[in-house]
């Protein structure tokens, strides 16, 4: 299986070869910081590819306290992008760094026990297909 995935402003470029093995939404204090959102949605395998089409030298890798929480960005748009951990041995992919449909669906959220105050019952309230105009 072939992915295709860039960051938001296009300068970076990058095509995972094979398939993801696990797809959570984390919910924890770390990665609600990295997405400034309720979870995030990563996708994780320890036999797919990566490939840097364009943009490799924007990319920077951050490890929180070196603790092995990690995020890779392009420094111009700050976008989430892929990186390699545990020594090369699983390949990370934000789901929202993906161009190309996903072929799983997640199989669960992390976490949960850490998760924000807010996040809670969301599927009951209004949604709009757009922003709405008041």
């Amino acid at each position: 299986m072939r992915h295709e995935g860039s960051c938001l402003c296009g300068q970076v470029k990058f095509i995972v070869e094979g398939d993801f093995e696990q797809f959570y939404l984390c919910h924890c204090e770390r990665c609600r910081k990295d997405t400034g959102s309720a979870h995030a949605a990563n996708l994780f395998s320890s036999t797919a590819r990566l490939v840097w089409l364009s943009g490799e030298d924007l990319l920077r890798t951050y490890n929180f306290r070196g603790e092995g929480h990690i995020k890779s960005f392009c420094t111009h748009c700050g976008s989430a992008l892929p990186n390699l951990q545990m020594e090369g041995k699983l390949l990370v992919v934000p789901a929202g760094s993906l161009d190309s449909d996903i072929p799983i669906r997640p199989q669960g959220h992390i976490f949960t026990a850490r998760k924000a105050n807010w996040d809670e019952h969301l599927e009951g309230i209004t949604a709009f297909d757009e922003l709405p105009v008041e």
